[in-house]
């Protein structure tokens, strides 16, 4: 699969194709294997993952057969396929290119649209209750939107891959609506001012029922000691709807995901998709992790010296966690920091904190931006710091470097999380 199909979390714009015709052949020549569950599609600029994860663990807990298929993954191909936390076998894998290899030659599939006729073609075989499905980049014409979903899900929108989705959030934002479906109930994560109107009307044409998650939820932070999670109370509706739920899943951004997931369950429920307690519900978040095995997000990899990982890595995701890493007491930060080559430099570069030592590194995938090129960018904006040959060496020297109460971060791709967690 790597060698031979084009891939994006490797190559980049080579890799991807701005239609679905491939996609539906491919399935077509699967026997349709979309048409054999129900789908929750989850579209958004960040926080999809998280949200996917978030579902799919309620789900699980509430004893529903349950596929998740998310992307890119960070060690292990087989993350992006699971069912009930459990990873495809390497042997489904093999088989599945053994099987239909020959036969996909013509088509000439992205690496992206083979991965989702094989996760499609799983949860059939599998026979999962749901599946939980994040798009890849966009929505409209994103390999997963040949699905039947019962409810779909966007999170927020922001400036992520403008070159494919467009240069304005306007744009964007009907890019990801594309995801919404005839008369199937849409749960919108965040009211922004320049996406309300893009979602009201796409929905209306859809006759799809609309539901803004930050209209029925709301928090009450609780402090806590714990770097490791998040402790709050829940509104639901304007009642306490929880009391004191602790959420291993820290980042401070993770709330308005909380939000999105939880609207969207109690939308399921309403609409009697599925049965889902109030007890499946809280277990499904405090149990998230184990659930579904999600990490990356706001990781702690290590309390001396506190190490910490995130996969934010557009504008909006890394003012999110400069924000937290403001909060978190440390003396001196040490940032791991690296990014991909198609991405523009300056508008990160411009958020991250002056007062860091810089340990600059490139992912060890072909888009990875070479370090040179990131080190003079770096330079521009006053941040001081080395070059390394690999991610691993810039990591292991801010670890040897760091004093007992110094704080070391990696972030700026998900590429750079994948070879440190």
């Amino acid at each position: 699969l790597f060698s031979r199909l084009p891939m994006f979390q490797r190559i980049g714009q080579a890799a991807y194709k701005a239609d679905l015709e491939v996609t539906i052949q491919l399935l077509d020549l699967l026997g349709k294997p979309q048409e054999k569950f129900k789908a929750i599609h989850v579209a958004g600029t960040n926080g999809k993952g998280s949200v996917s994860h978030l579902i799919a663990s309620i789900l699980q807990e509430g004893g529903y057969k349950t596929g998740l298929y998310t992307s890119p993954h960070l060690k292990d191909f087989r993350e992006r396929i699971k069912i009930n936390g459990e990873m495809i076998g390497e042997e489904k894998v093999t088989g599945f290119v053994e099987k239909y290899g020959s036969s996909f030659e013509k088509l000439n599939p992205s690496f992206f649209e083979m991965t989702v006729g094989m996760a499609y073609d799983h949860f059939a075989n599998e026979q999962v209750d749901f599946a939980v499905l994040e798009t890849g980049m966009g929505g409209r014409l994103d390999s997963t939107n040949v699905c039947l979903p019962v409810i779909t899900v966007i999170t927020n929108i922001g400036h992520d891959h403008i070159q494919f989705l467009g240069d304005t959030l306007e744009k964007i934002t009907f890019e990801k609506a594309g995801i919404i479906k005839e008369k199937i109930p849409v749960v919108i994560g965040k009211k922004q001012p320049e996406t309300i109107a893009v979602f009201e009307r796409v929905a209306s044409e859809k006759k799809a029922p609309i539901f803004f998650a930050e209209d029925y939820i709301s928090f009450r932070e609780i402090s806590s000691n714990s770097v490791k999670t998040r402790n709050y109370d829940v509104w639901l509706e304007n009642k306490l709807y929880f009391e004191n739920i602790t959420s291993p899943l820290s980042g401070i951004y993770q709330s308005e995901n909380l939000a999105n997931a939880l609207q969207a369950i109690q939308v399921i429920k309403s609409f009697s998709i599925a049965e889902i307690t109030k007890k499946d519900i809280q277990e499904g978040i405090e149990s998230v992790v184990n659930n579904t095995g999600i990490n990356g997000r706001w990781q702690v990899l290590s309390t001396n010296p506190l190490t910490i990982c995130d996969t934010g890595h557009n504008p909006e995701g890394i003012n999110q966690v400069v924000e937290q890493i403001k909060q978190t007491n440390h003396d001196k930060l040490r940032f791991v920091f690296g990014m991909v080559g198609d991405k523009n430099p300056e508008s990160v570069l411009n958020l991250l904190p002056k007062n860091a030592v810089y340990y600059f590194c490139k992912p060890d995938i072909p888009r990875g931006m070479e370090v040179d090129v990131l080190y003079e960018h770096a330079q521009k904006f006053g941040l001081e710091g080395k070059k390394y040959h690999s991610v691993t060496q810039a990591y292991n020297s801010a670890v040897n470097d760091a004093g007992t109460n110094d704080l070391v971060f990696i972030g700026g791709s998900t590429f750079v999380v994948a070879e440190v967690v």
